[in-house]
């Protein structure tokens, strides 16, 4: 029986949000795949050699980015179908979450460590769409109930 191909779509702003996606690399390492973040100078260099979309920045309560980050998303998603997106934030991620459902995508969106009893806001809107919504504290399975925690995964 042949295997189905999975197409990934990692998307995140740089920084941390985009270092936590890499450190996923025994994951993904194998699939097809392309990403999603800023026009940096740190994520351009980490990802040198992978597949890359830039989306408009910043992003943080900003409605024009996300604006343009919707269309960004229906475009890429559109094109590229991916079979799952994985995110770890920031803003950028909620456009892809919700086109990426319309066009059948399952999403799994990874909570930052460094919240350990309040959710982030990019949690808050895409844990409605979220297929698996993974924290890293036991106290977070409080604030998201149908979370799974994992413990420290970076």
């Amino acid at each position: 029986m042949r295997e189905k191909k999975i197409k990934v779509c990692l998307v995140g702003s740089s920084g941390g949000h985009l270092t936590h996606l890499y450190m996923l690399k025994p994951f993904w390492k194998n699939k097809e795949r392309f990403w999603v973040t800023f026009d940096k100078a740190d994520a351009n260099s980490l990802l040198k050699d992978e597949q890359v979309y830039h989306c408009y920045f910043p992003t943080n309560r900003s409605l024009k980015a996300l604006i343009i980050n919707i269309c960004l998303a229906w475009k890429v998603i559109r094109k590229e179908r991916p079979n799952v997106i994985i995110s770890s934030g920031a803003a950028v991620a909620v456009p892809f979450f919700y086109i990426g459902k319309l066009f059948g995508a399952k999403t799994l969106y990874i909570e930052v460590y460094d919240r350990i009893d309040k959710s982030t806001v990019t949690g808050k809107l895409v844990y409605p769409v979220a297929d698996e919504f993974i924290v890293q504290w036991d106290e977070m399975k409080k604030v998201y109930k149908k979370a799974i925690n994992l413990g420290s995964i970076f």
